[in-house]
């Protein structure tokens, strides 16, 4: 844990020389400036943290990382936590939605399951993890990003892991249950009430040890989170120290990634929200980490499913940059600029 907190103290920034190029040559593409949006940024974004003019999405991966929780028992999900075990298969297969996108959307899928068998503790009795438990989930995500990506995106998939990433929001930043939990896969009124009251119990429990309180943002990951968000933190970091550009997807990925921007400032500057998820708390929780998601589609289905449907963006973002003529190339005026 020390470790990795050091390696957050030395985490490297853009590029200033390729964002630099890359928004001189916004500058002469044949349209008005500014008039592609957001495009225009994330080129720059890409190409900044890329480290090279122009940037280029020719290697794409999708990581999705599968976990179980023992506060599932507490009734926080309207499926059974054997439905972890079953959608990994069905993604080995190819029969689930994010199978489907990363087929559409050109990128290669990688599904990380982290320990099926062995539920985390339930975080209302217990710490949901040992210090070796989740060093170990977070090199497994750190495993699952190697130098030559040109963007990651990291989703998840794990029954009652939206009870843990609200339980992981509220430690970080501060509110109680009913604050931060939703609908999930679907609970109803009682079933939402469990949720709130299991993090109202994870917070009393844990107490001065949480983030909010103590200023350690790994520990409250530790106690109230799971071996998929911790592999998410894992991998968001190492995607950082590479240079890779990264794409978050729902509440539960972001709540993970929030733990790296809670203990070190700027530290997801090199990520980019791919949706703003359906699930109550998302919201809130972009908005404490200054993320503006690039999609809004009332999702909440988890698997990276919005982070997948990002990449289209970014595609076009790419195409637009780099294929494109300037001024001089096509003999358009470019108003005496």
């Amino acid at each position: 844990m020390r470790d990795f907190n050091e390696r957050l103290k030395r985490l490297p920034g853009p590029d200033r020389a390729s964002a630099d190029a890359a928004a001189a040559r916004q500058q002469r593409l044949t349209k008005p400036p500014g008039s592609l949006g957001r495009l225009e940024a994330l080129a720059a974004w890409l190409a900044a943290w890329q480290g090279r003019h122009p940037p280029r999405l020719d290697r794409v991966r999708i990581a999705v990382f599968a976990g179980n929780h023992g506060v599932a028992t507490r009734g926080v999900s309207a499926y059974p936590a054997e439905v972890t075990v079953q959608m990994v298969a069905n993604f080995r297969a190819g029969g689930a939605a994010i199978n489907q996108l990363a087929r559409a959307t050109g990128a290669e899928l990688v599904v990380i399951p982290l320990e099926l068998e062995r539920p985390t503790a339930d975080f209302t009795a217990a710490p949901a993890m040992s210090e070796a438990e989740l060093r170990q989930a977070l090199e497994a995500g750190a495993d699952a990003v190697e130098a030559g990506l040109d963007l990651l995106c990291v989703g998840e998939m794990g029954i009652a892991n939206t009870t843990a990433a609200a339980a992981l929001a509220a430690a970080l930043f501060g509110g109680k249950g009913a604050d931060w939990v939703g609908r999930g896969t679907g609970v109803d009124d009682a079933g939402l009430a469990r949720k709130a009251a299991a993090v109202d119990a994870a917070l009393a429990l844990h107490g001065g040890a949480l983030a909010g309180r103590s200023g350690n943002p790994l520990e409250a990951l530790r106690r109230v989170g799971g071996r998929e968000l911790a592999a998410i933190a894992g991998a968001v970091l190492r995607a950082r120290e590479l240079r890779i550009p990264a794409v978050l997807d729902g509440f539960v990925s972001t709540a993970a990634a929030a733990v790296l921007a809670k203990a070190q400032a700027g530290a997801l500057d090199h990520c980019v929200a791919g949706h703003r998820s359906a699930e109550a708390g998302h919201t809130r929780l972009l908005d404490h980490i200054a993320l503006k998601p690039l999609l809004d589609l009332g999702m909440r289905l988890g698997e990276a499913s919005g982070a997948a449907l990002a990449i289209g963006i970014l595609r076009a973002a790419v195409a637009t940059h780099t294929g494109m003529a300037t001024f001089e190339q096509a003999g358009v005026s470019d108003k005496g600029r």
